[in-house]
């Protein structure tokens, strides 16, 4: 292993897709894949200890995903909120801090009282950092964190000649966490779909077929295990390893 070779993802961000397939392959309704998506959530959770991932996050709904049907959108606000009722006292009781990232104002209002209240129960807890993406969008995103940057600069809170690439992170949804180090997508789409495009400026990638609600502990242990192989320059070069020979000898010693 190279000296730059990591021992393993502190941060872990994963883009669930496939739950719908997954359903239609067994001829039932796209909500039946979505239910068992979430079961999923549960089991990566809860292995995040055993590969000593601290943070993950997960991709639950985007901006976009409004565009989906009525009752797609309305069976999904629905599970959201019977997994915060039903996974509460599991969550607090296995040491699990849960937050919420993405624009709370076009969700239900019960809904995000709920939503505030996980995070108020939960935030003495540190085992797990378990930040759910939520109506999210990166340039969404990036886009909010730009007009609260804007209104301080036009308070005198901040000065323009101050704002740099560590100022802009302050004001993104994630400001409390570590950029993630790997980003998983399973299903077998190899795109990002708009998701923490600041923060994963020098994450590492892996795009597998496995469709969310087939994607085991197992297929997560391996997934993560692979990471601690890879090389992470952000931009550096290594260096590399070379065999002695006369000439480089010579050069060594003058």
């Amino acid at each position: 292993m190279s000296e730059n070779a990591q021992q393993g993802p502190n941060h872990v961000a994963v883009i669930m897709d496939g739950n719908g397939r997954w359903a239609t392959m067994r001829g039932r309704p796209r909500l039946f894949g979505h239910h068992a998506g979430a079961k999923r959530v549960k089991e990566i959770v809860r292995a995040c200890p055993d590969v000593d991932v601290k943070y993950l996050t997960i991709f639950a709904f985007s901006t976009e995903n409004w565009k989906r049907t009525q009752t797609e959108v309305s069976g999904l606000m629905k599970l959201f909120r019977r997994y915060i009722l039903r996974e509460a006292n599991d969550l607090l009781a296995e040491g699990v801090r849960v937050r919420f990232i993405g624009d709370r104002a076009r969700l239900d209002t019960k809904l995000v009282k709920m939503m505030d209240q996980l995070e108020l129960l939960t935030s003495a807890n540190s085992k797990v950092h378990l930040t759910i993406a939520l109506n999210y969008g990166g340039r969404d995103e990036v886009a909010r964190a730009t007009k609260r940057l804007a209104a301080d600069v036009q308070a005198g809170a901040l000065l323009p000649g101050d704002v740099d690439e560590e100022t802009l992170p302050r004001y993104l949804d994630t400001h409390f966490l570590p950029d993630p180090d790997l980003v998983i997508r399973t299903s077998g789409e190899a795109r990002i779909s708009n998701f923490l495009l600041w923060q994963s400026a020098y994450a590492e990638y892996e795009f597998i077929d496995t469709l969310w609600p087939d994607f085991t502990k197992d297929i997560f242990a391996d997934v993560v295990a692979s990471y601690g192989g890879r090389s992470r320059r952000f931009g550096g070069v290594s260096e590399p390893t070379q065999a002695s020979t006369p000439l480089t000898k010579a050069l060594t010693e003058t």
